[in-house]
């Protein structure tokens, strides 16, 4: 065999093998089993105006629980370490008994821990579990046998225990008072003040009587809000291990950390530094999708033809997911470019070597 054969019979092989597998890691659909193969491992389906309208009804069935929604909060209920500054009108003696020229604090009153609390001519009351009404109105009852047509105020200066409890990526994550002005979930986060840079606002949890709620903070921006009550904990996620991974003929691959689901193909792309133009292949966009456990479940290979305008109108379109790879195959000029990258060498060996053999002769 000279040193022609033995060369075309290399560049033969490596072609072959080029069609299924390349240095460039093209991902050909001929080297995929078609999802009408009973053996097949995924399914391939081309990102069209259809399938983007059947993602989006299934995107619109998304809602808030009902019962989150639904639920009002009573009037506030005094609780077990509240402090209470009660005014008696024309009786500074009751209302101030630390002295006017004292802060209100000074002169407030501590519900205790068994829920009762002491005030002069009235005696110790069970307060825990009224409304401010009701102890204003239990108080006013009871002076009226010592003061003609008591006035009576009562108002909430310091909150006990009863609250809510924030971790993860906020900035503040100390505990905040349920008070006699409800607290809604916009409120609090809010106050919290999200960690926008490093915070998975789709994956933010509220746990309510012992339930998780899993709630798209995207949602509380389209006119909705929830009431919080005592003990709820609000659990918001850092997006570190919420990724999608940008690969192939890009000009910067590289994972993309998701802060909302409103991550699109073109802006995937875009982060990526766009379609490498030299050796991109426009028809090879890909996005690879449910690849944890393929030998129980198919995965799902979004295929989009990137080679017209009209294509980036619909990859702004499409939702790009957590744990999706977005891949983009070289165009047939690169997988030539390298297999002669491979070939010469290769070709220089076996020259060497026949030019090895005819000295040896000679």
């Amino acid at each position: 065999m000279n040193v022609r054969h033995a060369a075309a019979l290399v560049a033969a092989t490596l072609l072959l093998h080029g069609c299924v597998w390349a240095p460039g890691q093209h991902m050909s659909t001929s080297g995929l089993m078609r999802s009408d193969d009973e053996n097949s491992r995924v399914d391939i389906i081309p990102i069209t105006p259809k399938q983007l309208a059947m993602d989006r009804a299934a995107s619109i069935a998304y809602a808030l629980p009902p019962e989150l929604l639904s639920y009002k909060p009573e009037s506030y209920r005094i609780a077990a370490g509240d402090t209470l500054y009660i005014t008696v009108w024309d009786h500074p003696e009751l209302t101030s008994p630390a002295g006017p020229q004292q802060q209100t604090l000074a002169n407030g009153r501590l519900v205790r821990s068994d829920g009762t609390l002491f005030y002069p001519y009235v005696g110790e009351l069970k307060v825990a579990g009224m409304t401010v009404e009701e102890l204003r109105k239990a108080i006013s009852d009871k002076l009226a046998k010592y003061v003609e047509k008591p006035q009576v105020d009562v108002n909430v200066i310091g909150y006990g225990n009863q609250r809510i409890t924030l971790q993860g990526a906020f900035a503040k994550t100390d505990p905040q008072p349920i008070t006699v002005v409800p607290i809604t979930l916009a409120q609090a986060l809010g106050a919290a003040t999200i960690n926008t840079g490093q915070a998975n606002l789709a994956g933010f949890v509220l746990t309510r009587d012992g339930h998780d709620y899993h709630i798209d903070l995207d949602a509380l921006g389209k006119g909705k809000d929830i009431y919080l009550k005592s003990d709820d904990h609000l659990f918001l996620p850092y997006n570190d291990r919420q990724e999608a991974y940008v690969i192939g003929e890009v000009n910067r691959p590289s994972a993309i950390t998701f802060k909302t689901t409103d991550l699109t193909l073109t802006q995937a792309l875009g982060r990526a530094g766009g379609l490498n133009q030299t050796s991109a292949k426009g028809k090879a966009v890909y996005v690879i999708r449910g690849i944890e456990d393929l030998e129980k479940i198919k995965g799902t290979v979004y295929q989009l033809d990137a080679r017209s305008p009209d294509a980036y109108i619909l990859a702004d379109q499409f939702k790009v997911k957590p744990g999706d790879v977005v891949f983009v195959g070289p165009a047939g000029v690169a997988r030539w470019n390298r297999f002669l990258s491979q070939l010469l060498p290769l070709s220089g060996i076996l020259s060497n070597a026949a030019t090895a053999t005819y000295n040896v002769d000679h």
